[in-house]
């Protein structure tokens, strides 16, 4: 399927453009043998309500080598990543050079924004290339662990570092050292892809929409994460009977985020329709979650892409003119790869 933003289309991976085409409109309906889609609202809410997330369905905060990550342990990490945000969203944006190819670029620079003073066993670790294999990961939080000693005083440190030098054994050196890959690598990733997708979607905007509208809309057509996924639970089958007890079931606000009988012109980048809407009630809009469990970074990722898309606009920055495709993978986060993006030749450096 493509999504018109005359001239820039967005291409999706056959997989994901098969799942368009075939289950946009259905409610619930079988995926694979063992798998159920849901993209009905109400049938989505009644799951989500039905069980809380179990450990291996935290994505952030699954198990790490057959280690649960305990609550006060996932609350600990939240509050350090927020403390660092909260510096980082204090500090003057300045006028960085955000030309190049997207999503690489504010990637980058949104590491160096939150982690800037990190040393490089650290950096290391919000690396985009370690999303290749899960081997590169630990190979980097293997040697950094080993590596890593504790900073001469006045060195600077992001909140989440600190904790990982306070480790008391190289076992939990390396087991801190993880969960910071987990923690900080995905809010450079999410806020990178967001932004990636909004200026793509809608770049140049208007100067009367607000950041949030148009974040709100990124979000609907391109959310990060575009499923949900719950394992086989008594709790479905009661449900809905389509839900077998051997199911899986797979929600997906790729589908509602898009339904024709939710959204006006579903596939039509509107910011404006949000000045209307309440992103935290209105029914399938899911990019952070159901209600019950919201992602933990949502209160982080909004304010840095706003941050981020100040920047975008205060500089005139668009994608190349040249380009008119982008196309989005299977893998990883649901967002336009390789966007080149470019200032206007008219526009200079103010």
């Amino acid at each position: 399927m493509v999504i018109a933003r005359a001239p820039r289309t967005v291409v999706f991976a056959p997989r994901l453009e098969k799942l368009l085409a075939e289950h946009r409109g259905d409610g619930v309906f079988r995926l694979e043998p063992d798998t159920i889609g849901i993209a009905d609202p109400p049938t989505m809410d009644a799951v989500l309500r039905a069980r809380p997330a179990n450990a291996e369905e935290r994505p952030t905060f699954k198990p790490v080598l057959g280690r649960r990550v305990t609550r006060t342990e996932s609350a600990a990490l939240m509050q350090a990543l927020g403390a660092d945000v909260r510096a980082a969203l204090k500090r003057p944006a300045g006028r960085p050079d955000l030309t190049g190819t997207w999503p690489d670029v504010p990637h980058d620079y949104l590491r160096r924004l939150v982690f800037g003073p990190e040393t490089r066993r650290f950096r290391v670790l919000v690396d985009r290339r370690l999303e290749l294999t899960p081997k590169l990961t630990w190979s980097a939080v293997t040697a950094g662990a080993a590596l890593v000693r504790p900073p001469a005083p006045g060195t600077p440190l992001s909140a989440l570092a600190r904790q990982v030098v306070a480790a008391d054994s190289l076992a939990e050196r390396r087991f801190r050292m993880y969960l910071y890959r987990r923690v900080a690598a995905p809010i450079c990733f999410t806020v990178a892809a967001l932004v990636t997708s909004a200026v793509w979607l809608g770049a140049p905007f208007d100067d009367d929409v607000p950041n949030e509208h148009v974040i709100h809309e990124a979000l609907r057509l391109l959310p990060p994460s575009w499923n949900i996924l719950r394992v086989r639970s008594p709790e479905f089958t009661a449900v809905d009977p389509r839900i077998g007890a051997g199911d899986d079931v797979l929600l997906l606000p790729l589908l509602s985020h898009r339904s024709p009988e939710l959204w006006e012109a579903p596939d039509e980048f509107r910011p404006r329709r949000w000045a209307g809407l309440d992103p935290d009630t209105h029914p399938g809009y899911l990019p952070f979650g159901h209600a019950n469990e919201r992602c933990w970074g949502r209160h982080l990722v909004l304010p840095l892409a706003s941050g981020l898309l100040d920047v975008v606009r205060a500089e005139g920055l668009v994608p190349d003119p040249r380009r008119t495709r982008a196309r989005v993978e299977l893998d990883g986060l649901l967002e336009p790869s390789g966007v080149r993006v470019v200032r206007p030749p008219s526009s200079g450096r103010r």
